[in-house]
């Protein structure tokens, strides 16, 4: 059998790397072939992803989190001379503090400034505490300064910033109400709240197109630019930390699962928490335990590959 491991990461337990890693482990110790191409859709992880397919050099900047506090964010100088940022890298979601109404988007701002005038520039969205529409980015960058491609990990409009997931962010009904309106009455923003992905990573997407930025797929094109082929594979696994409604919105494993269904190929899409079936895969649920995750998928890889 062979199988193309190529998961996404699992936050807060393991990077893509290493899930694809312990997958493949699994696999070869039944005796079977694995092939690691770990994925990603804009989000956490994204730079390492590209760097682990294409290379580059990493640099670093200082810029703020998403209140203001000190923080080192890396950046990656791909070979073709293309700068890549992640708004993870600046101003991630982290459960320590959980504020949305307060947290901006001002450090992506900074991390985008300072990497320059490349030739081209790659933005990737996603794993962000603010739901700020972009505003702190806008008070400190008027205009980019390279031609700017921005990777959505979602493709749901402006206002789902606020509606589908400051929820998720720390919001309580009522301040995602506030938030709503606050993104709804953003007279910058309107021209570009329907567009897909305006409302990946806290309406960031509609903020970067308002200063002339182009919103992408980010699973789509991270899939490319690594080189993603099902073909010649009896099965591909992929998966993420909780599979749910999102998955089938811009995440990297719906991604991989529509490719494969072009392509006629078996595809498995594994999470620590399932909420929803994905159409046109096999889903299975692991422990859930972030301690257990790399013991999970070794198991899983085994499991496939008759072991």
């Amino acid at each position: 059998m062979r199988v193309l491991a190529a998961p996404a990461s699992l936050k807060g337990a393991l990077g893509a790397l290493e899930a694809a890693a312990a997958l493949a482990a699994g696999v070869r110790a039944a005796g079977s072939e694995a092939t690691e191409l770990p994925v990603a859709d804009g989000g956490d992880g994204t730079l390492v992803v590209l760097h682990a397919a294409l290379g580059g050099d990493w640099k670093e900047a200082e810029v703020v989190d998403a209140f203001g506090r000190p923080r080192a964010a890396r950046w990656l100088m791909l070979p073709d001379g293309t700068a890549a940022v992640e708004s993870a890298q600046a101003i991630p979601l982290v459960p320590e503090r959980l504020d949305p109404v307060a947290a901006s988007s001002e450090g992506l701002g900074l991390l985008i400034r300072a990497v320059g005038s490349p030739p081209a520039l790659l933005v990737g969205l996603g794993g962000t505490a603010n739901v700020d529409g972009g505003r702190g980015l806008r008070g400190v960058l008027d205009a980019l300064t390279a031609a700017t491609r921005v990777l959505c990990d979602v493709d749901v409009p402006l206002v789902d910033a606020a509606r589908v997931f400051a929820a998720q962010k720390g919001a309580s009904p009522e301040q995602v109400r506030k938030l709503e309106q606050r993104l709804r009455t953003d007279e910058e923003l309107v021209p570009f709240a329907a567009l897909p992905g305006a409302g990946a990573a806290g309406g960031l997407g509609a903020a970067l197109a308002s200063l002339g930025a182009e919103l992408v797929s980010g699973a789509e094109f991270v899939l490319s630019a690594i080189g993603f082929d099902p073909a010649g594979y009896d099965v591909v696994v992929t998966g993420e930390g909780a599979v749910d409604a999102t998955t089938l919105r811009g995440k990297a494993p719906g991604a991989v699962v529509r490719r494969c269904a072009v392509a006629g190929v078996r595809c498995i899409v594994f999470g620590g928490r399932v909420e929803v079936a994905v159409p046109g895969a096999e889903t299975v649920e692991l422990s859930g335990d972030p301690d257990r995750a790399r013991e999970d998928l070794v198991a899983l890889g085994a499991q496939l590959a008759g072991g």
